[in-house]
């Protein structure tokens, strides 16, 4: 059984039809890679997936059990976590205390930045060991509005890992970084990629083309065209849109 599924999913804001009937399926460890052009439809579908929209019609299902309707913390308690295109820190905090605040453990007994943080040695131990994963070992202490653009959306990733997610959904997570940021995203996603299964909407071609085992290709609302890179590369469609030559 795949751990996660989009039956049929449909959705229109008013009088226009943003999604047609939409399928997904998506293996336990894959990286599942969306693209598709500007109006496509591929954020609305993200949305829908990740709970922040309810479909019309259809139904997702997550680790065996509908999910459809449920709202974006529901979905995370259940073990799936994403990340936003336009990031979601609290930039006058610490960088590890934005880590702590979303732990389980501490969203489970409540907080209060100045009086119970400071106590939760263990929650800040793991913390510190998710910054490390995310390659912020040393940056710790430093507010994240003080970081660099790559470093926050680094420490966006490590917020979203902080849940203990089964599966993590990335939305358009290099936008806004030069070659170099690409480039340690590249490392840091191929590295996740061993422990999560994982799901990305993402306008750079080559960046996804190099991680994804497959990808759906969204246009005009409409699934219309899946598989591997490789297979992509040689779809006639592909091939003549400008997301043939973005892929090369």
């Amino acid at each position: 059984m795949a751990l996660f599924e989009a039956h049929h999913l449909h959705k229109r804001f008013g009088h226009q039809v943003v999604l047609q009937d939409v399928s997904l399926r998506v293996e336990r460890g894959e990286l599942r890679g969306i693209m598709g052009p500007n109006g496509a439809g591929k954020t609305t579908c993200f949305n829908v997936l990740t709970g922040l929209h309810r479909p019309d019609r259809g139904r997702v299902t997550f680790d065996g059990q509908d999910i459809t309707g449920w709202s974006p913390r529901e979905v995370a308690c259940r073990g799936l976590s994403r990340s936003f295109q336009s990031m979601n820190l609290f930039d006058e905090y610490a960088a590890i205390d934005n880590v702590v605040i979303a732990l389980p453990a501490v969203r489970a007994i409540g907080w209060s930045m100045r009086r119970d943080l400071a106590r939760q040695r263990s929650a800040y131990d793991e913390a510190a060991e998710i910054l490390r994963r995310v390659g912020l070992s040393g940056k710790e202490h430093i507010a994240s509005r003080s970081l660099s653009y790559g470093e926050r959306r680094a420490l966006e990733i490590g917020v979203a890992l902080a849940a203990r997610p089964k599966m993590l959904f990335l939305d358009e997570p290099t936008a806004g970084l030069g070659i170099e940021g690409t480039a340690r995203l590249t490392e840091l996603v191929a590295m996740l990629k061993r422990d999560l299964t994982i799901v990305i909407i993402e306008h750079d071609m080559r960046f996804l083309f190099g991680l994804a085992d497959r990808i759906s290709v969204i246009h005009w609302g409409q699934v219309i065209a899946e598989g591997t890179p490789q297979a992509l590369r040689a779809n006639p469609w592909v091939q003549r849109s400008s997301l043939g030559s973005l892929a090369a």
